[in-house]
C-alpha cells in the first residue's frame, strides 16, 4: 500500500519514482548507518551551544532556563508541523516543500534561511580557529609577532589545506570517520572540564570583586534583549555544541573558557592538548555543515541538472571564501549570532514550518485546532523576527555613536 494518499501523489513530479531518481534528487550518495550516526552527532554537537553561556550571563539563571525550555518546545512543535507537511506534500527536502507551497518565493525563502543558518555555524567554528590556533602555535614555538601566529592567516591555511579537501568529497558518508574523531575530541574536552571543575578554586584569588559581580549578574533577571533572545533561537536551530565557547559569565569567566583556565594555569600540557582537540573538532565539523548549504544552493540553481564536478567545486570554494571573509572582517561573533538568530533561525523555527503547514495540509480546515495553532505560531514568529531585528539594528546604531 502506498503510504501517500492520492492527493499527496499529485504533488510529486512523478507518481512512480524509481530508486535511482530518489537517490540523485535527495541524497549525495549512500552512507552506512554508523557513518550517518557520526555525521548527525557531529552536526548536532556543534555551534548552537556556543552562545548559551553568553545568554545565561545576560538573562540570569531563571529567565535563561525559561527561555531555553520555551525554545525547545517551539522547536519540537516546528518539527511536528514539518513532518506532517512533508507527509502531505510528498517532499523530503525543505526547499521542495517551499516550492510546492509558494512556488519560487517559498523555495528562495527556505534556501536562503538554510544557507544563512549554516554559514553562521561555519563562521563560529572558524572563529575558534582564529582565536585558539595562534595560542597553540605560540605555546609550541614561543613566537608572538610572526606571520604564522596571525589568526587570519591561520584560518585561511586551515580552510585551504584541511577543510577544502574534505568539503570537496561528493559523498557525505566519507565524513563519518572525521565526524567520529571530532566527537571523541569533544568528549575529551568534556572530561577535562569536569576534572578542572574540582581543581580550580572558586572564586579565583586574584579578582574577588569580579566574582561577586558575576554571581549577582547570573542570579538577577536583567538581560540584554538585543541579542540574547535571538541567540536562543540560533542555538536551538543548530543545537550544536562546541566546548571552547565564549562569553561565559562575564567577569571571572573570560570570553573563552580555556582562556580562563590559562589565568590559573600559566603552563599546562593538558590544556594545550585540549586546545588541539578543540581545534580538531571544530575544523572537522565545518565540512559536515557545508554539505547542506551546497545541496540547498544546487537545489535552488540547478534542480533539474545532474551532478557536475565543476559546479560542485565552484560552489564549495565560493562558500569557504565568503565565510573566511566574514570571519576575518567581522570583529565579533556576537553580531553574527544575533542577526542569524533573529532572521534565519526564526524563519526555520517559526515562520516557514507553520506557513508550509497552513498551505499544503488541505484536509484540515482553517477553523481546526491544528490550523489555528499553526497560524498563532506563524504570527508569533513574525513578531519575534521583526522585534529582534529592530532591537539589533538599534543596538548597532547606538554602538556606532
Amino acid at each position: 500500500i502506498d503510504p501517500l494518499s492520492t492527493r499527496s501523489q499529485n504533488f510529486l513530479p512523478e507518481h512512480k519514482p524509481c530508486k535511482k531518481k530518489y537517490d540523485t534528487e535527495y541524497h549525495q550518495g549512500n552512507a552506512s548507518f554508523g557513518m550517518s550516526v557520526f555525521n548527525l552527532g557531529n552536526a548536532i554537537m556543534g555551534s548552537g551551544i556556543l552562545g548559551l553561556s553568553y545568554a545565561m550571563a545576560n538573562t540570569g539563571i531563571i529567565l535563561f532556563i525559561f527561555l531555553l525550555v520555551a525554545v525547545a518546545i517551539f522547536s519540537l512543535y516546528s518539527v511536528h508541523l514539518l513532518l506532517k507537511t512533508a507527509n502531505e506534500g510528498g517532499a523530503l527536502v525543505y526547499e521542495q516543500l517551499g516550492y510546492k507551497a509558494f512556488g519560487i518565493p517559498g523555495k528562495l525563502a527556505a534556501s536562503c534561511s538554510i544557507t544563512m543558518q549554516n554559514i553562521g555555524a561555519m563562521s563560529s567554528y572558524l572563529y575558534i580557529v582564529k582565536y585558539e590556533f595562534p595560542l597553540v602555535i605560540q605555546a609550541f614555538t614561543g613566537a608572538n609577532d610572526e606571520w604564522y601566529t596571525n589568526g587570519n592567516y591561520l584560518v585561511l591555511l586551515v580552510s585551504l589545506f584541511i577543510i577544502l579537501p574534505l568539503s570537496l568529497l561528493r559523498n557525505l558518508g566519507y565524513l563519518g570517520y572525521t565526524s567520529g574523531l571530532s566527537l571523541l575530541c569533544m568528549v575529551f574536552f568534556l572530561i577535562v572540564v569536569i576534572i578542572k571543575k574540582f581543581q580550580i578554586p572558586c572564586p579565583l584569588p586574584d579578582d574577588l570583586d569580579a566574582v561577586n559581580e558575576t554571581l549577582s549578574k547570573a542570579l538577577n533577571m536583567s538581560f540584554d534583549a538585543n541579542t540574547t533572545t535571538p541567540l536562543h533561537y540560533d542555538e536551538d536551530m543548530c543545537n550544536e555544541h562546541h566546548p571552547d565557547s565564549f562569553p561565559d559569565n562575564n567577569s571571572q569567566v573570560g570570553p573563552e573558557l580555556l582562556h580562563t583556565y590559562s589565568r590559573f594555569y600559566k603552563s599546562d600540557v593538558l590544556l594545550l592538548i585540549v586546545r588541539l582537540a578543540v581545534l580538531t573538532a571544530v575544523t572537522l565539523t565545518v565540512p559536515v555543515v557545508l554539505f547542506p548549504i551546497r545541496t540547498s544552493i544546487n537545489h535552488l540553481l540547478c534542480p533539474a541538472k545532474g551532478f557536475s564536478w565543476i559546479r560542485h567545486c565552484i560552489i564549495t570554494f565560493v562558500l569557504l571564501a565568503s565565510t573566511n571573509a566574514l570571519v576575518i572582517f567581522v570583529p565579533t561573533i556576537r553580531d553574527i549570532f544575533g542577526f542569524i538568530g533573529a532572521s534565519a533561525a526564526a524563519m526555520l523555527i517559526f515562520i516557514l514550518p507553520s506557513a508550509f503547514y497552513i498551505k499544503l495540509v488541505e484536509k484540515e480546515s482553517m477553523k481546526s485546532v491544528q490550523k489555528i495553532g499553526a497560524t498563532i505560531f506563524l504570527i508569533c514568529g513574525i513578531i519575534v523576527m521583526v522585534g529582534s531585528i529592530t532591537l539589533i539594528v538599534l543596538d548597532w546604531i547606538h554602538s556606532s555613536h
